[in-house]
């Protein structure tokens, strides 16, 4: 049977990369983003070269998008195996010239989106005894100017991944935290 992968921020970056390797690797994808036009883009690739796809369009700073993207995800393919919460975005600048909404927007899609994924395919992973992956930063564990709000954000998923890995091991789920260096990606917000 093939594993079903859910990944958020599906649409670009490390999320449309990570789909991709899923997809080679046979698995049934589950494709989470904002920008479905770009999803659509993405699964229709992926389905040339075999694997099945469902499109999620759903934004994770939304009560009930995640919630309704797992429902789908086990409607069509009777479960979730991986969850890959990697949907982010990067508040640049010094933080005098920031505002408590620039932070709180951080915060809003950098962890309480990472905790709206959790917690909509937690039962799922469960079911499963299967592995909660988050896309965490090497600005996890340190910073620099001019990227507080960043790291912070990523401070903090590093907490929840190293957490969440103690607590959720009795429930035969692995949890795995991937901080990556420096991407090019569309991930950054310049002041």
């Amino acid at each position: 049977m093939k594993p079903t992968v859910f990944i958020t921020g599906a649409s670009s970056g490390i999320g449309a990369s990570l789909a991709r390797e899923f997809a080679q690797r046979g698995a049934n994808l589950v494709l989470l983003a904002r920008r479905t036009e770009r999803l659509q883009t993405l699964a229709t690739e992926l389905r040339a070269a075999g694997t099945e796809v469902l499109v999620a369009t759903g934004d994770v700073t939304r009560d009930g998008d995640m919630e309704r993207a797992a429902e789908a995800a086990i409607k069509t393919f009777g479960g979730i195996d991986v969850v890959v919460a990697n949907a982010g975005f990067g508040v640049q600048g010094r933080l005098t010239k920031l505002s408590i909404d620039d932070v709180r927007r951080q915060f809003e899609t950098n962890v309480f989106g990472v905790l709206r994924t959790f917690y909509a395919t937690h039962a799922a992973l469960k079911v499963s005894r299967g592995r909660l992956v988050m896309i965490g930063s090497v600005s996890g564990f340190f910073c620099a100017p001019g990227t507080i709000p960043y790291s912070m954000s990523k401070f903090a998923v590093r907490a929840l991944a190293e957490g969440l890995e103690q607590e959720l091991a009795k429930e035969g789920i692995s949890v795995t935290h991937i901080a990556p260096g420096y991407v090019e990606s569309e991930i950054s917000m310049v002041d």
